[in-house]
């Protein structure tokens, strides 16, 4: 796992993204503002695609299992930890626990948080999240990840998983809910930024449930850990085109 991580966790996505170092700053305008809520609910769909096939193409209950909390979540069922949590636009619901025992709300999904904040700047339904939306940097990122992150292969899937929850945990969420905080701050609005603020304290728990996958798939394989790395790395550079683009 050392060598793991210091072979495919230094990826200039993770240590150096310019994008939302750029985006941190808050000086971008509504039209950039709508570019990127634009690709951004392009990914945060196509994501569900990956995630299904990286569900059913699990090696074992465990796993499948791990890959339905991240699904399941990101479709709107609460995590549940034994309390009652608001679902608005300030948050989706629990930030720890389980989808096992959670509760089901169309507001808690992801995606429906995304376009209400779409909406306030202007945004359609039907202007999110289809394919034909996207740029060229975006539809390869989403290739990606269906290749990779959804491989019938566990051996790469569990690679790529280990590369994006290594990647959405690294801090570039906190980049994104800074720049929109200065971003309503300079045109004096309030904005429904809860998907993003959301995430940058959700993160953890997905990547606790990586974790425990990870775990899992180590002590009932023999890994080869020239391969997990490659393909990690595969799947951070097409993370870092995304950004890029």
């Amino acid at each position: 796992m050392a060598r793991i991580d210091r072979e495919a966790l230094h990826h200039p996505v993770i240590v150096d993204n310019r994008y939302t170092k750029w985006f941190e700053q808050g000086t971008f305008n509504r039209q950039q503002a709508r570019d990127f809520l634009i690709q951004f609910s392009v990914f945060s769909n196509e994501f569900l695609f990956a995630q299904m096939r990286k569900m059913v193409n699990a090696d074992s209950i465990e796993e499948m299992r791990a890959s339905k909390e991240i699904l399941a979540n990101e479709i709107g069922v609460t995590f549940n930890d034994g309390k009652d949590h608001p679902v608005d636009d300030t948050g989706l619901g629990g930030l720890s626990g389980s989808i096992n025992g959670g509760v089901f709300r169309f507001k808690a999904a992801h995606f429906e948080l995304l376009v209400r904040l779409a909406k306030q700047l202007g945004l359609q339904f039907r202007e999110l999240g289809k394919r034909q939306q996207a740029t060229s940097s975006t539809l390869h990122f989403c290739d990606e990840l269906l290749r990779l992150y959804g491989n019938e292969d566990y051996a790469v899937a569990t690679a790529a998983s280990y590369a994006v929850e290594n990647w959405a945990a690294a801090g570039f969420w906190d980049d994104l809910v800074i720049g929109w905080e200065t971003f309503e701050k300079r045109n004096n609005a309030v904005l429904p930024i809860g998907f993003f603020s959301w995430h940058a304290k959700v993160e953890a728990n997905h990547a606790q449930h990586t974790s425990e996958e990870l775990a899992e798939y180590y002590f009932n394989h023999l890994v080869d850990e020239d391969l997990f790395i490659d393909r990690a790395n595969e799947m951070l550079a097409g993370v870092h085109q995304f950004w890029n683009g």
